[in-house]
């Protein structure tokens, strides 16, 4: 699965957002940092919208190792 994220530096902190994935935004200290919590948010945004059963009936929640 490869999915585009958004990332800049404001005021030393590394920032990252998903498009594809509404509110999934995050940060970190570094740019490594922010990359290993980008894959944090990035799962947990997908666990909470399968736990609400936002996707679409006729749709399936896969996991996969990023």
């Amino acid at each position: 699965m490869k999915i585009k994220a958004v990332i800049w530096q404001e005021d030393g902190v590394w920032c990252g957002s998903v498009p594809a994935l509404p509110g999934c935004h995050t940060w970190g200290d570094s740019y490594e940092h922010l990359l290993e919590m980008l894959q944090d948010a990035i799962q947990g945004w997908l666990e909470v919208a399968s736990e609400r059963e936002e996707l679409e009936p006729d749709k399936q929640l896969v996991e996969l190792s990023l």
